[in-house]
């Protein structure tokens, strides 16, 4: 069992503190939080919505800066996941699951629940799609994620496989909303190497958006693809 340190539920880093000018620094600042769940805003009884970011493997913090931003609203509680992506996403997973099961239990007033997985965090988010057990309405966004395990060219790999009990989600839970949003292969830096598209996963019931091959006049590969979605989203 694990238990959940209520010290995550403090907002140590605010969205308001976000400065676009400098998202390099803003984005150092969100990944310095200790590893667990984090508020970015105090807590209003008009939010019924929980909003919870969740990083890729060594990121740099300052992908989710715009995207943070832009999906926040009045009625939204936005958080974010830090985690030590050098261990097993299934443990990653379990603590994520604890801490918003205790959230649910004591905050009533949240009657929805976003997750938005970005690379490695998209593999973190996808296990809740067959396991979601709260009654609150849960929708998945995975961005630029290897949904089918770790890509076969990376250095941990082969460990991963070895150790870690990870397989792609097969369904969704009643209650549960899947969305896909997978970048083009050959114009992400993360994937455009390999002989396959890691994203691609057979998941019944999911909505599959391919990302196009330029935002605001660059190319659109694996970092830019948060802001993209996050405008598509709120559009």
């Amino acid at each position: 069992m694990i238990l959940v340190n209520s010290s995550f539920l403090k907002a140590d880093f605010l969205i308001d503190d976000f400065d676009l000018e400098d998202v390099l620094k803003s984005g150092r600042n969100l990944m310095k939080l200790d590893y667990g769940l984090h508020y970015l805003e105090i807590e209003q009884n008009s939010q019924n919505t929980l909003f919870v970011g969740v990083h890729g493997g060594d990121s740099e913090g300052y992908e989710w800066i715009y995207p943070l931003i832009t999906l926040d609203s009045s009625n939204t509680l936005s958080s974010f996941y830090r985690y030590n992506d050098d261990f097993c996403p299934n443990r990653a997973y379990l603590k994520l699951a604890s801490e918003i099961s205790y959230i649910l239990d004591s905050k009533k007033n949240i009657t929805n629940v976003i997750l938005m997985g970005h690379s490695y965090g998209g593999m973190i988010v996808a296990m809740f799609s067959d396991r979601w057990v709260n009654e609150v309405p849960l929708t998945i966004h995975t961005v630029a994620g290897p949904l089918s395990g770790p890509i076969s060219t990376s250095f941990k790999s082969s460990l991963f496989r070895s150790i870690c009990e990870y397989s792609p989600p097969k369904l969704m839970r009643d209650n549960v909303s899947f969305f896909q949003w997978r970048t083009i292969k050959e114009l992400d830096g993360a994937f455009n190497s390999l002989d396959y598209d890691p994203q691609i996963i057979d998941l019944k019931g999911s909505t599959i958006i391919r990302l196009p091959e330029t935002y605001n006049g660059r190319r659109l590969g694996h970092n830019w693809s948060l802001s993209w979605v996050a405008e598509k989203i709120t559009n």
